[in-house]
């Protein structure tokens, strides 16, 4: 912020004071309009409960929430209700290293070695990281390494955190540090690294002492903390009436913080009127961060603006107004969270909820917002739409843009015909085709009001720029500008490499190397299947087949559709294939035998720690009974990968077995699974 804009002026404390003297009917109005707001985030994103406070000049001045604390439980909704606020964490990891910087301990410019001289990669670009680089996600680091951290009910799992050296130890990079911003959350648990070597306090411990406790918040919490997880919210895979455990993240510094709506409100404000940092501290964690590097041109509000910490430094529709607005979305599997701050206002407001999404989160919070300013008398208006063009020809000099483009998650094939641009999803996803008519502003657009052109950056790649302005009725638009594939060149490999993914297509590989905790059993993201896409020769998506081993992540686009880029390693071990995809090893299906389940059954987890995998074989049908010997638990897995059964999750014992269904048990090594079933 400028001098200017952090003062607050006569005028604004008047119309303040007006506002608190308003009839109650005005501000039941008011009340009524954010609460309905967040209903409608809610419905929108599907959530099981939703929780808003809006906070202004030291004062939470609207509070609510809606949808239910439990699907079985007879307990309320309340404002002490706690969710997790995932990624939202990141502005606390923030504001701590710059509490260092302004103690003259850390420096943002210096490298991260100088913090952490152990930090190691295989790539020597690693030298070059600086702090700076962690927060305004420019590192180029791959972007998470997450193995074991999304965990339930295993608060004392710190492993998301104390392994991530050793993990970053056998990566490389995917770009030139300070090449460009994409989303990383590596690198703000390389952050909680630097600050407690540095300030020789755990994150959790710092955070409180410097921030939390001057701002007298006592409802904000981290997994390494002692409360009760009963405050949390219960959240739930899909529509199933069991509460699953708690939630905790073990990269704490990247997402993992628990809050009321309140609490991360008032922690919000606090930051611009508490003192907890200096002016300088709070203007440069708003700056424009992301456009120092790789960025398309985008002059009004985005739902990306990088600052140091913050997603968008100029949020719509209040940037276009003069008013910056600051936010922070959070998205865990379990939990969504929104923060918005307007630190010229002394404003604040969070949305949290249980299930969701954290865009929807924030929408409402920015509607809240907005009808908090008609109140002090300043309009913000909300005309989102797409800059005005006609129909128009072609220019054929745009045919050589034809080609393969893809992103971390996807790939398509484009083509130009005829005034209009096609995408064509590959056969083995859906196949869907999409067009684009050809506009007089040199843009592509479609029925839903969805615009593309062409962008040949600096790096010489090629982007596909892809801007929208997403009407939200009930909430504000979203305008989005972004970067969304980037074409991918030709990539001819010899016939022997073709052969070795060749076979490996239609394939299924099993996770070993993730704790029984883990969320991914529970939402079955452990299996990977390999599929060969006829329309991009020479690429698994958008990785690049580099050996017959090995693909080696290509794309390199700012914002999020580059974001969490792996590489993918395959080895041969005993006669059975393995593979690495970044820190996750997999397991060729075929080494999952049938489960014996004969007199004196069990299983034992080795001293590796993998999981062991079989297949219910001749057992499917049978009631499986299993009591396990130290730290561990299983799974039962239908056909299609379906979970139909968790001890850990929902505390089973016994289970009917599926037709060709999976059982994995994972643990501790040494821990021991007894096996006995009955018809």
């Amino acid at each position: 912020m400028r001098g200017l804009q952090r003062k607050v002026s006569v005028l604004a404390v008047l119309l303040a004071l007006v506002v608190c003297c308003l009839p109650a009917q005005a501000a039941n109005t008011r009340a009524q309009a954010a609460q309905q707001a967040a209903e409608t985030a809610a419905q929108y994103g599907g959530a099981v409960s939703i929780q808003y406070a809006l906070w202004e000049d030291g004062v939470i001045t609207l509070s609510g929430h809606a949808g239910v604390y439990s699907r079985t439980e007879e307990q309320e909704l309340t404002e002490d209700t706690l969710y997790g606020i995932g990624s939202v964490s990141k502005i606390y990891t923030t504001a701590a290293v710059m509490k260092l910087v302004e103690e003259g301990k850390v420096d943002l410019e210096e490298p991260v070695i100088t913090y952490l001289p152990e930090f190691r990669m295989t790539d020597e670009r690693y030298r070059e990281i600086t702090v700076r680089m962690l927060l305004n996600h420019s590192s180029g680091l791959m972007g998470s390494s997450f193995s074991s951290t999304f965990l339930l009910g295993d608060p004392k799992e710190t492993s998301g955190k104390d392994g991530l050296l050793q993990r970053l130890s056998t990566q490389r990079l995917k770009a030139d540090p300070g090449a460009y911003s994409v989303y990383c959350n590596d690198g703000f648990t390389l952050a909680e690294l630097v600050v407690e070597r540095v300030s020789g306090m755990d994150l959790t411990a710092f955070v409180r002492q410097n921030l939390l406790t001057p701002a007298g918040l006592n409802q904000t919490f981290t997994p390494a903390d002692p409360f009760d997880r009963a405050w949390l919210a219960k959240t739930y895979l899909g529509e199933d009436t069991r509460a699953l455990p708690p939630e905790n993240v073990g990269a704490i510094g990247a997402g993992g913080i628990y809050a009321s709506a309140s609490d991360l409100a008032a922690f919000g404000g606090s930051l611009y009127t508490a003192g907890l940092l200096s002016e300088s501290s709070l203007d440069a964690m708003a700056a424009d961060e992301g456009t120092s590097g790789l960025w398309p041109d985008s002059t009004g509000g985005d739902l990306l603006a990088y600052g140091l910490g913050w997603d968008s430094v100029r949020m719509y529709p209040f940037y276009e107004h003069g008013i910056q607005a600051l936010v922070k979305g959070g998205d865990t599997q379990l939990y969504h969270a929104g923060l918005v701050v307007l630190p010229e206002y002394k404003m604040a407001v969070a949305v949290l909820s249980s299930g969701g999404s954290s865009i929807f989160n924030e929408l409402a919070g920015a509607r809240i917002l907005m009808d908090a300013l008609a109140e002090r008398g300043i309009s913000v208006e909300d005309k989102g739409a797409l800059p005005a063009a006609q129909p128009a020809a072609m220019p054929q000099s745009l045919a050589e843009y034809a080609g393969l483009y893809g992103s971390t998650t996807g790939i398509v094939t484009l083509s130009l015909e005829e005034d209009t641009l096609y995408l064509q999803q590959p056969q083995i996803m859906g196949g869907t085709r999409m067009a684009y008519r050809y506009y007089s502003d040199g843009s592509f657009r479609d029925e839903n009001g969805i615009l593309l052109r062409f962008v040949t950056e600096q790096n010489g790649r090629v982007y596909l720029l892809q801007q929208a302005v997403s009407q939200v009725p009930g909430l504000v638009s979203a305008p989005s500008v972004s970067y969304a594939y980037e074409r991918l060149p030709d990539n001819p490999i010899s016939e022997k490499t073709q052969a070795a993914w060749t076979a490996r297509d239609g394939k299924v590989y099993l996770l070993l190397n993730e704790k029984y905790t883990s969320q991914l059993y529970p939402l079955s993201a452990v299996f990977a299947g390999m599929q060969a896409i006829p329309e991009a020769p020479g690429y698994v998506l958008s990785n690049q087949i580099t050996g017959e081993n090995e693909a080696h992540s290509y794309v390199q686009i700012p914002g999020t559709a580059g974001r969490d880029s792996m590489d993918m390693l395959f080895l041969q071990q005993d006669g059975l294939e393995y593979f690495f995809y970044g820190d996750y090893l997999y397991m060729d299906a075929e080494g999952a035998r049938p489960l014996y389940l004969g007199p004196g059954a069990y299983s034992t987890i080795q001293n590796d720690g993998y999981a062991r995998w079989y297949q219910t074989g001749d057992g499917a049908g049978q009631t499986m009974t299993v009591t396990i010997e130290g730290q561990g638990g299983f799974c039962v897995y239908d056909t299609d990968g379906k979970l139909t059964a968790s001890s850990w999750t929902y505390g089973e014992e016994s289970t009917v077995l599926p037709e060709e269904g999976w059982i994995v048990f994972a643990g501790s090594p040494g821990a021991r699974f007894h096996i006995s079933t009955t018809p």
